[in-house]
């Protein structure tokens, strides 16, 4: 069974990590799944400190529309708790690699 998501879990979870990945799916939505577990090995792979989380936008709908997603997928990328790019529908996991690696690196580098 899936974990509650509020707003309140979805903020908390930015304060507490630097670098957070929201996707915003739909089981009804063919891209969505199909991308769904490619981002997910992304993620793990390259960016192992980024924090992903997965919403299902036909179960949090009030959580959906208050991050301003009204198309799917939504993946929407915070780090240290400010929105860095939102990508949506035609998701480019090259793009996304590389929009992500200079910020995460100087984060998460810097850190070690």
């Amino acid at each position: 069974m899936s974990k509650a998501i509020t707003i309140q879990s979805l903020t908390g979870l930015m304060h507490h990590h630097q670098a957070v990945l929201l996707y915003f799916y739909s089981d009804q939505c063919a891209p969505c799944i199909s991308l769904r577990p490619k981002v997910e090995e992304l993620i793990v792979n390259d960016f192992p400190e980024m924090k992903l989380q997965m919403i299902d936008s036909q179960k949090f709908q009030k959580e959906t529309a208050n991050f301003g997603v009204f198309t799917f997928p939504t993946l929407i990328v915070f780090f240290e708790g400010k929105e860095f790019r939102r990508y949506s529908k035609y998701v480019s996991l090259m793009q996304l690699s590389d929009d992500i690696s200079r910020p995460y690196s100087m984060l998460f580098e810097a850190n070690n």
